[in-house]
């Protein structure tokens, strides 16, 4: 088989679909991210809400899987999980967590660093309640990063868990539920010509958001 970095090594992409100006930027990265979001959806960029979510455990090793958003109001991302995997140990852990989202085909991305903290467990269980049944069932059923023997057991676990609640409303598990993430660090970062991007990041200092443009 070819070796992957031959196929990789010389990839290339020109970045000029867009520019990212302290007056576009405005004063509130908030509004910027909602701007961002707003178009990416408009674009019909693929699963938007999907993000990078890094942690890291209490002896510091880092951790990352995708995500998706589920809830962003005034500088609070909120996202969905088992409280017993891993990302809900590390968060347990140590709460500082980061998170990126990626939009080739806006030729985007955005950093966002902040404190996790859990969701009230009356908003966790609002939102569980709209869930399908079958992603209901497969939260019940999944020891979420614990080992398996197969594939089969994991079969075996959704079967009980059908059988359980078979008939009947799926209540929202104690294990699982909703993450905050309260925004204390912005980075947009917008593609231009010559790998000369624009990245203007938004630190929070007290009250006021400082904003200032930092080199590629």
């Amino acid at each position: 088989m070819r070796d992957v970095s031959d196929r990789i090594q010389h990839l290339r992409d020109d970045f000029t679909k867009f520019e990212l100006t302290e007056e576009t930027a405005g004063l509130q990265p908030f509004a910027l991210f909602e701007t961002w979001m707003h178009q990416a959806l408009d674009a019909e960029v693929n699963e938007p809400q999907a993000m990078g979510l890094s942690t890291v455990s209490a002896s510091g090793r880092v951790s990352s899987r995708m995500v998706y958003l589920r809830l962003a109001q005034n500088h609070c991302f909120g996202f969905y999980g088992n409280y017993q995997s891993l990302k809900g140990q590390h968060i347990k852990a140590q709460n500082r967590a980061a998170l990126l989202f990626f939009w080739p085909e806006l030729q985007r991305q955005i950093r966002i660093e902040g404190l996790i903290t859990q969701m009230a467990p009356s908003d966790s269980a609002a939102y569980f309640k709209e869930r399908p049944r079958s992603s209901q069932l497969g939260a019940w059923a999944s020891p979420q990063s614990a080992v398996i023997k197969n594939r089969s057991e994991l079969d075996h676990l959704l079967e009980e868990v059908n059988e359980r609640f078979k008939n009947q409303a799926v209540p929202c598990p104690e294990f699982w539920g909703g993450w905050i993430l309260t925004a204390d660090y912005y980075e947009f970062w917008q593609g231009r010509p010559s790998r000369l991007h624009d990245r203007i990041i938004f630190e929070r200092s007290a009250e006021q958001w400082l904003r200032q443009r930092i080199a590629p």
